[in-house]
């Protein structure tokens, strides 16, 4: 090897080195999605986008697909774009692709993280080239929850007694949120909820609020903050699981018809429950 092969060697080992020690490992990039609640809405969705190329630089394995789907749990709060939640989705693809999951048994639900990718596809509207038959079957589970909701009716009573019959609001806009006290998300979506109840009420919008917790527990919180839906007592979860919850909060968008028109899966900001409630009819 003459020495200008290995001075090039050398210069290039040299180039390389700053890229190889930047490269973050899973530590990490576990401590970068705990810090992610905690930045601004501006702040949040770089960060995001950052760790979802950082978790593809890692070697396939399940510690990289358990990151992947973490990320995935956390870019549905709020609106953080939608090149954010196709660079998360693209990530959980790449580590499926790697890592398959196998079911622990023929009639088990997919694997969450399967399940997970399928909502991000259904109700964020991103993409994914991932044809695994365990994900396939998770989408066909989703579309069959959402047809049972379109046929859902239930009556709950609300902090004063008063009982609520879903089928009798059939003509109104029915926007139902699943949510509880514990849950901060549930929390920071509640004013915006409030706020478009007050504006279109009028209109013939009616929110239904809906938690499993105890009513003085709730109505500790409610009363406080001047929140002006209903909030209806799902005691026994009877609702939750006609509604197929397993994470709140939940929102979906019933129109006059009783049909089910929009669905969100996670915290929503004013500017995306307006855009849920598009095509129903209510003016600004």
């Amino acid at each position: 090897m003459t020495t200008i092969q290995k001075a090039l060697i050398v210069a290039c080992f040299l180039l390389a080195a700053p890229l190889l020690h930047a490269q973050a490992d899973e530590s990490t990039i576990t401590n970068q999605i705990k810090s992610l609640r905690g930045l601004s809405v501006t702040q949040r969705p770089v960060l995001t986008s950052k760790i979802a190329t950082e978790i593809q630089a890692l070697p396939p394995g399940i510690p990289k697909l358990h990151l992947a789907d973490a990320l995935a749990h956390l870019v549905t709060e709020g609106d953080q774009g939608a090149d954010t939640l196709q660079a998360v989705a693209d990530t959980l693809t790449q580590s499926l692709t790697e890592t398959p999951v196998p079911a622990k048994a023929k009639d088990d639900k997919p694997p969450m993280p399967y399940t997970d990718l399928a909502n991000l596809v259904r109700y964020e509207h991103v993409t994914t080239n991932l044809s695994d038959p365990l994900y396939l079957k998770a989408s066909d589970l989703l579309a069959a929850n959402d047809a049972d909701v379109e046929k859902a009716d239930f009556t709950l009573k609300d902090l004063h007694g008063k009982k609520v019959t879903l089928s009798d609001l059939r003509g109104k806009i029915v926007m139902i949120n699943f949510w509880a006290t514990w849950c901060p998300p549930c929390r920071a979506e509640m004013p915006v909820l409030d706020a478009i109840y007050t504006r279109f009420q009028s209109q013939g919008l009616v929110v239904l609020s809906i938690t499993d917790e105890d009513p003085f527990k709730a109505n500790s919180f409610v009363a406080p903050n001047n929140y002006h839906p209903p909030v209806l007592i799902d005691a026994d979860n009877n609702v939750h699981k006609l509604f197929h919850i397993e994470g709140i909060p939940r929102t979906f968008v019933i129109n006059r018809d009783g049909k089910l028109v929009a669905e969100a899966i996670d915290q929503r900001t004013q500017r995306q429950f307006l855009k849920m409630l598009e095509g129903t009819g209510l003016h600004p």
